[in-house]
């Protein structure tokens, strides 16, 4: 029975993995933590690394969706024999060049936060990243995670320097919502194309939650990759 750990996107917690979970905790050890700063864990008051945090679940293969997928391709290339295989979900990746779109959205975020308004803030993350039928089940993790995260002063986070994507030796599978926004396809494009073991799925009908917006897909695709 392989190990998974599964992490998920800022936009909510571990909730957002229900669906699959269900389906691949009949083969697998399926864990999904919250991460720092999200659901049931807060966000800690001293400097932090989230790829240690992560570390300490491992080996397993890892799947990451959004910044959770950002997280586990850090992690993968920082502990590159403890990662068995790693599933990129609309991965994020640092240093990217953002379009005008998304400047405008991490700016229309950051404002609304800054000024305090949580459930401002909330609905601009919903309009922009969710779709609609599936608001109502995001709406509270993400609320939850803009209380836990501006409770207290924000520590700083600790990256480790991050190495060459031609590097990662470990099977990859990226994958992207063929409706998600002009950047994380052209993320995924690029981490296929870098990574040498990675084969790329852009799944129709599905936006930046892919895990919500077609399940049995993901699900399936998850399930053939991890055996």
């Amino acid at each position: 029975m392989a190990r998974v750990i599964m992490l998920h996107s800022a936009l909510g917690d571990s909730r957002l993995w229900k669906r699959q979970i269900a389906a691949l905790e009949r083969e697998h050890h399926v864990v999904a933590p919250d991460l720092p700063g999200w659901g049931d864990n807060p966000l800690p008051t001293e400097p932090f690394s989230f790829v240690d945090f992560v570390a300490g679940f491992l080996p397993g293969a890892l799947v990451g969706n959004s910044f959770g997928g950002a997280i586990a391709l850090r992690t993968a290339l920082t502990h590159p024999d403890k990662v068995e295989r790693l599933a990129l979900v609309d991965a994020g990746l640092p240093a990217w060049d953002w379009t005008e779109e998304m400047r405008g959205y991490f700016d229309a975020e950051e404002k609304a936060v800054e000024a305090g308004d949580l459930d401002g803030a909330t609905e601009i993350n919903l309009e922009f990243w969710v779709k609609p039928e599936h608001r109502d089940e995001v709406r509270p993790q993400q609320r939850r995670a803009l209380e836990l995260q501006t409770a207290h002063e924000e520590p700083e986070v600790i990256w480790p320097e991050m190495g060459p994507l031609s590097a990662l030796a470990v099977p990859t599978l990226v994958v992207a919502g063929a409706d998600d926004h002009a950047d994380f396809l052209a993320i995924a494009e690029h981490l296929a194309g870098e990574i040498p073991n990675a084969d790329l799925v852009i799944v129709p009908g599905a936006g930046h939650l892919v895990g919500l917006d077609q399940p049995e897909e993901l699900n399936a695709l998850l399930l053939e990759f991890l055996e």
